[in-house]
């Protein structure tokens, strides 16, 4: 297995970014019932507005400039290309921070926080997920969480970063944990990002998060209402990935529109802070121009049907719960003497809806374990 690792540029072709502008431009679209709303998905007027800034507004070069400011690089970890950013603050005390994405994101979604991470004496790297992005193709079956997390500690290994902290949130707070389990003797701690939507989506799916909730209980019975409104109201898009991503690749890889629509609505729903449209844009560009949005959801269906979970964390562990309730902490239920930081304000994607916040959480947690 080669170790090499080779910096990398974006750039993608005039043809593909012509190629998406005569696909928007010819998009078929659905009918809506009358007075239509979120229940039956993301309404049609909000998937064209977007993608008519997309034709016509969106400068997909300009976003490329940015993110090449960025140091990037790829390399070959257990048989799979992983594309990664790894970018060194100038402080001489800086602590490498290794963080994971989830979906249907990218290291995109952290544009705005690296440069407050690096003035905070952070060196930054942002791998991109296996099948996500640039670091696809995904040549064979087993790629979830758990090897996914050994792939990450070899990746750390090979930058040559004995001492590191962890910070995720979504599919990438349990990569985090899983790291920490894995390489404790090198991680400083484990940092995750939560919010109510998480938190039952996760109890959902994790069978005993759920089982310790007493549904005489006030609080544990909001959860519990929680979890079901999720099965009930937002889960088909999981059911679907986890099921028949293929069937869902073709549209997803075909049309921009539907790539479009299949984001969009999972920012739109999962966030409660304004978010910059180029920016969420850049994020649903890189799936449309890397064709990945097929292998983003077999990521989730590798991880329905694996067992393997890797390793439970064993260091210090810190959160911070954005649009915090009195559910969260019943359903994560830390370890006593855990970090533990609320905000009444942000959601899913506090990177992008409050990256000051998230920020000054990351900096209070790892500068006690530096």
């Amino acid at each position: 297995m080669s170790k090499l690792i080779e910096p990398f540029q974006i750039d993608i072709p005039q043809s593909d970014l012509d190629d998406l502008i005569a696909r928007l431009t010819h998009t078929r679209w659905p009918d809506q019932m009358r007075d239509a709303d979120w229940r039956q998905g993301i309404p049609l007027d909000r998937v064209k507005d977007l993608a008519e800034y997309w034709r016509t507004e969106y400068d997909w070069r300009a976003a490329e400039e940015r993110l090449n400011r960025f140091p990037q690089f790829t390399t070959e970890i257990d048989g799979q290309r992983i594309h990664f950013l790894n970018v060194r603050s100038s402080r001489q005390d800086a602590l490498p921070l290794l963080i994971t994405h989830g979906y249907p994101s990218s290291f995109v979604e952290f544009e705005k926080l690296i440069p407050d991470l690096l003035e905070r004496g952070f060196h930054v790297v942002i791998p991109s997920l296996p099948g996500f992005g640039f670091s696809a193709p995904v040549g064979e079956p087993g790629w979830a969480m758990g090897r996914t997390a050994r792939a990450w500690v070899e990746l750390m290994a090979r930058l040559g970063y004995e001492h590191y902290g962890v910070h995720g949130g979504d599919v990438g707070s349990a990569i985090s944990g899983t790291v920490s389990g894995l390489d404790g003797e090198h991680v400083a701690g484990v940092h995750i990002v939560t919010d109510p939507y998480t938190a039952a989506a996760s109890a959902t799916f994790v069978p005993w998060l759920a089982d310790k909730l007493n549904p005489e209980d006030a609080i544990d019975k909001l959860a519990l209402q929680r979890m079901e409104d999720f099965r009930r109201n937002d889960s088909g898009y999981l059911a679907i990935q986890n099921t028949r991503p293929q069937t869902i690749g073709y549209g997803l890889t075909d049309s921009p529109a539907m790539q479009l629509a299949w984001i969009a609505e999972s920012f739109d729903s999962w966030t409660s802070l304004p978010i910059d449209t180029d920016q969420l844009l850049t994020n649903i560009s890189v799936y449309w121009f890397t064709g990945t949005g097929v292998s983003a959801a077999r990521f989730l269906y590798e991880q329905a049907h694996s067992q393997d979970w890797g390793a439970p964390p064993s260091v210090p562990q810190g959160y911070s719960v954005f649009g915090a309730d009195a559910t969260v902490r019943r359903l994560i239920d830390p370890a006593e003497g855990t970090h533990w930081v609320e905000h009444d304000r942000g959601r899913h994607f506090p990177a992008m809806e409050a990256p000051e916040q998230l920020a000054e959480d990351l900096s209070v947690f790892f500068d006690g374990l530096r």
